[in-house]
């Protein structure tokens, strides 16, 4: 069990198209793909402590933490039904399980993140980290959504993202003035 997880997560940061076709047709991966966006969002809570210099740690984790499960929900809703809706083929035959599967795994370039807590590191780290999954991300899609092409899967993503940063941005701003 634990030996085809690992495989799966590596075969996901290696963005093989095999390992994704796997994972999308195991209903039972469902689990782990949960856990990898977890333990991918918990390493961007422990990585922002990277940015938080004299300011309360644990408010920077619970934070980082939620943010990252915050934009990968949106990131995901936002790809099922752009990809699904909006820029489907005829080929394509999805459920939510399917695709949340197959981007769950394309969180696997996060768990990097928690090296960001190196002051001086942070931002590299997560901007590697950040364009690495979004890479994944377009392998996922153009597997689960059974896309030929891989432009229909960037632009469902890059537009999925953009969305995700703006519900993000916007719900930031909010905090922020809330705070005040």
């Amino acid at each position: 069990m634990i030996g085809v997880f690992v495989r799966r997560l590596t075969g996901a940061a290696m963005l093989d198209p095999g390992t994704y076709e796997e994972i999308e047709a195991d209903r039972g991966a469902t689990i782990q793909a949960i856990g990898v966006v977890v333990l991918a969002s918990l390493a961007a809570g422990v990585g922002a402590r990277g940015a938080a210099g004299a300011r309360p740690v644990l408010a920077f984790f619970a934070l980082g933490t939620f943010v990252s499960l915050a934009l990968w929900a949106a990131f995901a809703a936002l790809t099922h039904q752009i990809g699904s809706r909006l820029l489907p083929v005829p080929e394509t035959r999805v459920d939510a399980g399917q695709l949340l599967r197959t981007l769950g795994f394309a969180a696997a370039p996060g768990l990097f993140q928690i090296f960001a807590v190196f002051s001086g590191w942070t931002i590299p780290i997560f901007s590697l980290a950040i364009a690495w999954t979004l890479v994944a991300s377009v392998v996922a899609v153009r597997q689960a959504l059974d896309y030929s092409s891989t432009r229909r899967a960037v632009a469902v993503c890059a537009l999925a993202w953009l969305l995700a940063l703006l519900i993000g941005a916007m719900f930031t701003a909010v905090v922020a003035f809330a705070a005040e």
